[in-house]
């Protein structure tokens, strides 16, 4: 299951680096995870600073 980004999200960008699918992008308001291209290596949540991110 792909990754997901809550509202604690505050857009620092973190995640997108690490993403080793490039399934991270900028949204509106916050980072979005595109579940068709996430491997949900959680490599994201781990780097999340706000824990932002977690499974779907």
């Amino acid at each position: 299951m792909a990754r997901v980004i809550s509202d604690a999200c505050v857009s620092c960008g973190t995640c997108e680096a690490e993403c080793p699918v490039g399934a991270i992008s900028q949204g509106d308001g916050q980072y979005v995870v595109d579940a068709d291209s996430c491997i949900d290596c959680g490599a994201c949540e781990a780097a999340c600073p706000t824990g932002a991110i977690s499974e779907a």
